[in-house]
């Protein structure tokens, strides 16, 4: 399973980027949220489950422990 970020909610903070150990979470490039901010994403299928995005990112319910791939948008 991988973790999820939630587009709608992500600010696009980004500290979650340089702590991934598998490089998994990448910009939705040229996309912006319904808040008009750029948004990053985890590419599921490189996620190991580690945590470390969901322990840095200070957005509250940003980043979720589960995969839930419908509420990131690509």
């Amino acid at each position: 399973m991988s973790y999820t970020i939630v587009s709608d909610i992500c600010e696009g903070v980004s500290d979650c980027i340089p702590v991934c150990p598998v490089e998994c979470i990448h910009w939705a490039e040229g996309k912006t949220n319904t808040k008009g901010t750029k948004y990053t994403y985890i590419d599921e299928s490189t996620c190991i489950d580690c945590g470390a995005c969901l322990s840095v990112c200070p957005v509250e319910g940003a980043i979720l422990d589960d995969w839930q791939p419908e509420l990131q948008h690509l």
